[in-house]
């Protein structure tokens, strides 16, 4: 597709045209490839031009390994500003005390809390990952599995229980009670239910645990004041700074706990990483920033309300929501009821081959394997970003079902990728507005 609007990245592509065309002619089409498709994982978003801007910038250049005011080299007196900058930020959007905005990315930053509050060989418990944790959460080949030591607690798991496939507080009091786990983690990755961090403290309590929430889902709804917060419970708070939080990619690190904030600190430098990303803490401070903007409050009620208008469209089109719906900005979408033999991994090929981009997703109980899987795992953060709202979920749910109806049929699929690419050029990318164009939110 033939790029003929202004982008942001335009004076990149400009430069790149020249030092190293190949480069440039994949960045091109990645910009039009995004620009003309419809972004549905809910792990994703659509960053502002200011904080596409700040991670390009001489920031880059430098090593500061160390904390503003302890560094190892020399030089850094912009880099320790910038750096308290984010941590000042965070820690207002937050409503917390300390602040790490140095982690690469949500599972460095979940290495680093548990490098800081365990030892090797400890017990902790979590969600297993079929049932929406995390990787990081305790898989057996990742380094929470490795060395450490992970008991689970369950979903609901009875069909007929009014709070089916949601976490059983219950039973996972039973699970601490019997395991004393160190400590009690929360938040999860396909989880598209409100989150009690509260009871979870009480059964941390209980047990004797310390509680960790991991928010990296839902970092931009607690910030915003759309999803509770996990503060005061949570002994210790991770998150990525991208998905919902609309930022770079990247980590942080919450507590209010002077002594625990000291062993995180020590735990991810030197204990983890080497020298920080200065250009990505430079976008971070950039996109706290524009978190604590009163406008990002209604963007995130905005992504609730399109994610329960998706979710309602596509169970009156024959899908199962696992839960029965949504709390935050994600779903799952069971695809069995639509049709028995649609796998995640086909529904996932189908769409994007007509311009809507998801991913497969393990459904609580799937019994096929995590390669195919028996779901979807959809988001309305870039959507909402872009400006959709709640008639324009009603559209995508009308397009995922014709085109998993057409069981992936090419002509189907064309039709459809038209008129998703018509409808993105309506709602450009933020900084790809055109004339006669309507601007993103």
């Amino acid at each position: 597709m033939p790029h003929d609007h202004t982008t942001i990245t335009d004076s990149i592509f400009s430069l790149l045209d020249t030092a190293d065309p190949e480069a440039a002619s994949i960045l091109r089409a990645e910009d039009d490839r995004q620009s003309s498709t419809i972004e549905l994982i809910a792990s994703e978003n659509h960053v502002s031009p200011a904080v596409m801007h700040a991670m390009g910038t001489c920031l880059t250049n430098k090593y500061a390994e160390g904390y503003p005011g302890a560094r190892y080299y020399g030089g850094c007196e912009h880099h320790d500003r910038i750096e308290q900058l984010a941590r000042d930020r965070a820690k207002s959007l937050f409503k917390c005390e300390f602040a790490n905005v140095q982690p690469h990315s949500g599972a460095s930053a979940n290495a680093a809390a548990f490098m800081a509050l365990m030892q090797p060989g400890d017990t902790f418990a979590a969600l297993v990952l079929k049932d929406g944790g995390h990787l990081s959460h305790g898989m057996k080949i990742n380094f929470s599995g490795v060395f450490y030591k992970p008991v689970f607690y369950p979903l609901h798991a009875d069909p007929d229980h009014e709070q089916f496939e949601r976490i059983d507080y219950d039973k996972a009091r039973e699970v601490c009670l019997e395991h004393r786990p160190k400590l009690l983690l929360c938040g999860y990755s396909a989880y598209p239910r409100e989150i009690d961090f509260a009871r979870f403290r009480a059964i941390a309590d209980e047990c004797g645990a310390l509680l960790m929430a991991d928010i990296a889902h839902i970092a931009g709804l607690v910030a915003a004041g759309v999803h509770a917060s996990p503060f005061p419970h949570a002994h210790i708070v991770t998150t990525t700074t991208h998905k919902t939080l609309r930022g770079p990619r990247g980590g942080l690190i919450l507590c209010n706990d002077e002594e625990i904030a000291k062993k995180i600190d020590k735990s991810l430098f030197p204990g983890l990483q080497g020298g920080p990303l200065m250009h990505i803490i430079g976008a971070k401070a950039v996109a706290f920033g524009e978190a604590l903007m009163p406008e990002f409050r209604g963007y995130s009620q905005r992504v609730v309300e399109n994610a329960k208008a998706l979710a309602g469209a596509l169970t009156e089109r024959g899908f199962r929501i696992t839960t029965g719906g949504t709390d935050n900005h994600l779903m799952l979408v069971d695809l069995r009821p639509f049709d028995a033999e649609l796998t995640g991994a086909d529904a996932e090929r189908w769409l994007e081959d007509a311009g809507m981009v998801s991913n497969k997703n393990a459904i609580p109980g799937d019994p096929r394997p995590p390669k195919h899987t028996s779901g979807l795992r959809l988001g309305t953060p870039a959507t909402t970003t872009r400006g959709f709202g709640t008639k324009e979920m009603e559209m995508v749910a009308g397009w995922i079902e014709r085109v998993l109806r057409a069981k992936g049929d090419a002509q189907e699929a064309g039709r459809v990728r038209e008129e998703v690419r018509l409808l993105c050029e309506a709602f450009p990318l933020p900084g790809h507005e055109h004339a006669g164009a309507r601007a993103g939110v």
